[in-house]
């Protein structure tokens, strides 16, 4: 009877161990995903002439530029690829 309750009671905190390290991946993948996406914001406030936005005045854009690279080759990336004959494609039959 004690070997018994001694397994159950390792098998609950094997489980308990398992739940805790799954909700800690999805934390911290929810984390990133909310940090990208936040990057991104970011990235669109400083660099907004690229959408049409009215940007920031000219002085702190360029004291932020060293810290935009990613951001930039990004939007960069996004402008080239945006003249695209699929990208147009899809413009115009307004697919998501």
């Amino acid at each position: 009877m004690i070997s018994f309750l001694k397994r159950m009671q390792c098998k609950i905190k094997d489980a308990c161990r398992i739940g805790g390290e799954i909700s800690r991946s999805k934390a911290v993948e929810t984390i990133e995903s909310e940090l990208e996406e936040m990057e991104n914001i970011f990235g669109v406030l400083v660099l907004g002439s690229f959408v049409g936005m009215p940007s920031p005045p000219m002085q702190i854009s360029l004291d932020l530029m060293p810290y935009m690279e990613k951001e930039l080759l990004l939007m960069m990336e996004k402008v080239d690829t945006a003249n695209e004959p699929i990208s147009q494609l899809f413009s115009v039959f307004d697919i998501d």
